[in-house]
C-alpha cells in the first residue's frame, strides 16, 4: 500500500527558506514519476516539481515562480523539496505525489495528506 507524509511546513517569512520532506513506502521509486504539488486558497492544484523515478532527472516548473530544488534518497525512500527566497505567492499547501508518468503534469496516482507552507511577514 503507497503511503506519503509530508513533513516541514510552516510559517516564514519572505525571503526565507523551508525543506519539506515526504517520507514514501509501499513502491518503488524508479517505478513512477515522484512530485511535488501544490494548491493555493482559492486555486487549483498546480505541479511544481519532479523526480523522474528511473533516471533521476529532475525539473522544476518555471510557471510556480519557485527556488525549489526537487531530490529523493533512495535508501531512506524520502522526497524532498527545498525551497529558498520564498514569496506570498508560494503560500500553498504542499503535497508529495507519484504517478506513472511525469509527463501528466499535477496528475497523480497516489498523493500525501499536504503541509501548509505559509510566507508572511
Amino acid at each position: 500500500q503507497v503511503q506519503l507524509v509530508e513533513s516541514g511546513g510552516g510559517l516564514v517569512q519572505p525571503g526565507g527558506s523551508l525543506r519539506l520532506s515526504c517520507a514514501a513506502s509501499g513502491f518503488t521509486f524508479r517505478d513512477y514519476c515522484l512530485k511535488w504539488v501544490r494548491q493555493a486558497p482559492g486555486k487549483g492544484l498546480e505541479w511544481v516539481a519532479c523526480i523522474n523515478g528511473e533516471s533521476g532527472s529532475t525539473r522544476v516548473v518555471d510557471a510556480v515562480k519557485c527556488r525549489c530544488t526537487a531530490s529523493a534518497d533512495n535508501v531512506k525512500n524520502t522526497l524532498y523539496l527545498q525551497m529558498d527566497l520564498l514569496q506570498h505567492e508560494n503560500t500553498a499547501v504542499y503535497y508529495c505525489a507519484v504517478s506513472t508518468y511525469c509527463a501528466s503534469g499535477p496528475l497523480y496516482d497516489y498523493r500525501g495528506q499536504g503541509t501548509q507552507v505559509t510566507v508572511s511577514s
